[in-house]
């Protein structure tokens, strides 16, 4: 309807206008374009209005003013600045141009100009509002805050004077080749258009305006070498400091001297006096034009180039250790990694029980349940019905009736497109299906005797164990599913939830949405969504509200288009209500001297084991400033967004926040109830650990040699090698006696699969965003996560195991290996789990335990972890009724295995190895002769 209508109208302008113009009325061709600008221009006041009533609802109209202004105030500024500059370069470079041309040339500056002005507000506001970094570059001794706010604005001004520069030459060329017909008559003639007797000079003005450009970016190229890839790192170098930056002044001053030379008539007439000939102005301006390409030459090429390989590279490490220096701090401060806490963890040799015994808070919240395997469990017994959805599971952490909890939480969501396609109706899809309901927790090490998880809160309507998790608004009306708009309120009942061989039924009680009350509204938010039906509906009411922008992803974003939002928001239960925190990140590539990220890594593997690229943070590639100053909360139910400082430093918030004062809210503002669930992000410290494995090289000459690399510790994850995510663990910090939480990430050296340190962001209290950095002695073996793979592959009992766990039937699934620390040492921890080829979910069938070279295992960790203090007893894996499922034939090649395996492990001389593949053949060699109906005792009886 509503395209028929915009056609329609559009039709009868065109009518107007051709009829105006058979009749050659001007009267008519004016109403014709008037209807159509009043027509485009009324629908798109309406999209601009709905736009406003969303903002307005969120109590952020003044934000939605202000960026509207701004847009308006920078595309109209853009639009008389080109058109102005553009008319008047046009009468200096063509002054006998005529006015159809000059009207065209100023049009199309003018109209350049707008797009301008449009796509560079941002740069304008932050200039205006810009605030000192707090730390100068040593090179030009600029503070970096006008590299963050005033450089992006003049490399924008350049590019409109480009613009204006460009325009202004098609126009001059245009009056300088005449009318169309002049040209097409010569065209006809077979001859070249004759150019007017002052052709050279309206070329040489054009060739004075592109000079003048030309030194004004010649002039910010060396602003720009302070990003230089000269040198061994980025940033300028010795070539950029002692050579590149002097020739480009040397350059700028010699093209605006040139640019003066041309514009000015008395030295330009001079200066083309001196060639003779039939046309000396174009001499002149062949000539000067070969000149200057030959100065940029010399000075930007040629002589940097020499410089560089004759005198820097042959004494590299001499000529740019003070510039690696600088380098080494600019990046660090640009990744926030001027703070850090550095510090020896001494991975001592000793676990004792006491160890143990005083740490209960990290004992109790090991994660044995990896995030994958709990996805599928949650799926297959708390998805409920078809409609709903987990999106993820997340890890968080709780004050509970028991203590400080670790938990895993994932949102049901409602995904509409899971239902059958005879009910996705138009009515179904706004008005009854609007929602999802609550939310499913379990502790991240309990497990019921089963191999499930052991859950906190369950089922629909929420049932929970803790009173503490007691959900009292379980709707989530706003998720990371819900992409469609929706109308609540309305003549048709919502649905609710399951319940039964029946539904429940409810009705919005929040604040959400926009008021749909009256036809203008529904005539309005018909258009904005394309949407005929909802304008003809019967269902909406006086009462009826419509939510739109519903994902948070797209809610911040609208909100907050500056920042860099991350990709894994989480749910949160507080105070009975359901929220989502998305952390948010202020980015630049504009910090002076700072290596810029790169989200590709690559890993080299050694025996034989080739090597493999991986890909973290791909949306922060290329920035060489990051700081998560913002964390977003948006309420499930009604939609409410709160931003809230929690970097006062940053230069970057802090200018946003001086364009959007209601935006943002201090740190102090955000509830207790929600402050306590604030996490360091995970793409955070994957940015932070990629620089700091090699920023943490303080020394020029070892940074320049690289002789300390860190790589991020790999392990071998559902059956592929892979390097270590970041991951939560409860953990007591030396100088204190209560539990944090807090986001580990272990390291290796290159091409090494020792551990050599941990890097670990604070997440709770006033520790939070704090950045510490533990590296262990250098004189000492710390087993890595992938040697610890190692080790439980070389175990023949284990392995075997596993191996057949996997031959029939099943799957055996590895999980991650933590790496916990406790005290002065650290405890390997990796949950193994058993998933039927008939099941879709996978079980907890073993857990893994290690430190030192002491491995232990059991089906519980409690089991496992005593295994490591009363020796090693091979626990009963595998039950009777697998063994009995086994072929004979299977049975015995893996007791050939075994027997192989006990030869090797003697000839290697690891007796216990070889006792427990012994162990295993007796098994093997006692449920064969079973199986064929004699005992080996009854083997071993002589025959009568």
């Amino acid at each position: 309807m509503y395209t028929a209508i915009i056609f329609i109208l559009l039709g009868l302008s065109a009518l107007l206008i051709i009829r105006g113009v058979r009749r050659r009325k001007t009267a008519g061709i004016i109403s014709g374009v008037a209807l159509a600008i009043l027509s485009l221009g009324f629908f798109k006041t309406m999209d601009i209005w709905a736009d406003y009533l969303w903002f307005d609802a969120l109590d952020f109209g003044g934000r939605f003013w202000t960026f509207f202004w701004a847009e308006v105030v920078s595309g109209a500024g853009g639009l008389l600045a080109a058109g102005l500059a553009t008319a008047l370069l046009l009468r200096l470079a063509a002054p006998g141009a005529g006015g159809r041309i000059r009207t065209v040339t100023t049009a199309i500056g003018a109209l350049l100009g707008l797009l301008w002005g449009l796509a560079h507000w941002g740069e304008i506001l932050r200039f205006w509002h810009r605030e000192s970094a707090g730390i100068a570059e040593p090179v030009l001794g600029h503070d970096a805050g006008f590299y963050l706010f005033t450089l992006p604005l003049l490399d924008g001004l350049l590019v409109l004077g480009i613009l204006v520069v460009l325009a202004t030459a098609g126009g001059s060329l245009a009056a300088l080749f005449g009318a169309a017909g002049e040209i097409n008559r010569t065209l006809s003639d077979k001859r070249p258009p004759q150019l007017p007797a002052n052709s050279a000079d309206r070329l040489i003005r054009l060739g004075a305006m592109a000079l003048a450009v030309a030194a004004a970016a010649i002039y910010l190229r060396t602003y720009h070498l302070l990003y230089s890839t000269w040198g061994a790192v980025s940033g300028p170098g010795w070539t950029d400091v002692h050579i590149r930056i002097p020739a480009f002044y040397i350059g700028a001053l010699i093209t605006l001297a040139a640019a003066v030379a041309l514009a000015v008539p008395a030295l330009r007439n001079r200066l083309v006096g001196r060639f003779g000939g039939d046309q000396p102005g174009l001499r002149f301006l062949g000539a000067a034009s070969v000149g200057m390409v030959t100065v940029y030459v010399l000075l930007f090429g040629i002589a940097p180039s020499l410089v560089q390989w004759l005198i820097v590279e042959p004494n590299e490490i001499t000529y740019e250790k003070p510039y690696i220096a600088n380098n080494i701090e600019f990046t660090r401060h640009g990744f926030h990694l001027h703070e850090v806490e550095e510090r020896e963890f001494p991975a001592i040799d000793t676990l004792s029980r006491a160890s143990i015994s005083q740490n209960p808070a990290i004992i109790e919240n090991i994660r044995l349940w990896d995030w994958r395997a709990l996805d599928a469990v949650y799926r297959q017994f708390q998805e409920i019905r078809l409609y709903y959805e987990f999106v993820d599971v997340d890890i968080d952490r709780y004050h509970l009736s028991d203590g400080y909890r670790q938990v895993m939480v994932a949102a049901r969501e409602l995904e509409f497109s899971n239902l059958p396609e005879q009910s996705r109706t138009f009515v179904n899809r706004r008005f009854k299906y609007t929602h999802g309901y609550g939310l499913t927790m379990t502790n991240v090490s309990e497990f019921t005797p089963e191999g499930l998880p052991n859950l906190l809160i369950q089922d629909i309507p929420p049932r929970h164990r803790d009173a503490r998790l007691a959900v009292e608004r379980p709707e989530i009306y706003y998720g990371e599913l819900t992409d469609d708009y929706v109308v609540v309120n309305s003549a048709e009942e919502e649905f609710d939830y399951p319940s039964g061989e029946s539904n429940a039924y409810t009705r919005y009680a929040g604040e959400g949405g926009v008021s749909m009350g009256g036809l203008w509204r529904k005539f309005l938010f018909g258009y904005k969504f394309n949407a005929t039906q909802l304008f003809l509906s019967s269902y909406p009411t006086a009462d009826s509200r419509i939510m739109f922008n519903r994902s948070i992803h797209e809610r911040v974003r609208t909100l907050a288009p500056f920042l860099e939002f991350d990709d894994d928001p989480y749910i949160v239960l507080a105070d009975g209500r359901l929220y989502w925190m998305v952390d948010a990140y202020t980015t630049s590539r504009y910090f002076p001297y700072s290596e810029p990220f790169s989200p590709e890594e690559v890993f080299h593997y050694r025996d034989g084991m080739p090597h493999r690229s991986n890909t973290m943070a791909r949306h922060l590639g290329g920035v060489n400033y990051i700081r998560n100053s913002v964390k977003v909360v948006v309420d499930a139910y009604n939609g409410k967004v709160s931003f809230y400082v929690f970097d006062e430093s940053d230069p970057l918030v802090r200018v946003w926040r001086n364009i959007f004062p209601d935006l943002f809210n201090a740190r102090s503002e955000m509830p207790e109830s929600l402050r306590s669930h604030v996490r360091y992000p995970v793409d955070y410290l994957l940015v932070q650990g990629k620089v700091y494995s090699k920023y943490h090289m303080s020394d020029p000459a070892v940074f320049y040699n690289q002789e300390d690399l860190w790589v991020r510790a790999t392990e071998k994850y559902y059956d592929r090698v892979q390097p270590i995510e970041p991951y939560y663990v409860m953990w007591e910090m030396p100088d204190s006696d209560e539990p944090s939480f807090v986001l580990i990430l272990p390291f290796t050296p290159k091409n090494r699969q020792v551990m050599i340190g941990w890097i670990a962001g604070m997440c709770d209290g006033d520790d939070y965003g704090r950045f510490l950095a533990y590296k262990f002695p250098k004189e000492k073996r710390v087993l890595g996560p992938q040697q610890v793979e190692t080790k439980i592959d070389q175990d023949s009992f284990l392995s075997g195991q596993l191996s057949l766990w996997d031959q029939r039937g099943s799957k055996v699934i590895r999980g991650n290996v933590l790496a916990i620390p406790i005290d002065r040492t650290l405890l390997y921890v990796e949950p193994i789990y058993l998933q039927a080829e008939t099941a879709a979910y996978p079980e907890l069938r073993l857990v893994a335990v290690m430190h030192n070279d002491n491995l232990s295992y059991a089906p519980s960790f409690q089991e496992a972890l005593a295994g490591l203090f009363e020796g090693r007893e091979r626990p009963d894996l595998v039950t009777q009724a697998a063994m009995d499922a086994t072929p004979m034939s299977e049975l015995a090649a893996r007791a050939q295995e075994q027997f192989d395996a006990w030869l090797k492990a003697q000839g290697d001389r690891r007796f216990d190895d070889a006792a427990d593949a012994l162990s295993t053949l007796a098994e093997l060699l006692e449920q064969m002769a079973r199986r064929s109906g004699d005992t080996p005792a009854q083997q071993a009886a002589p025959q009568e």
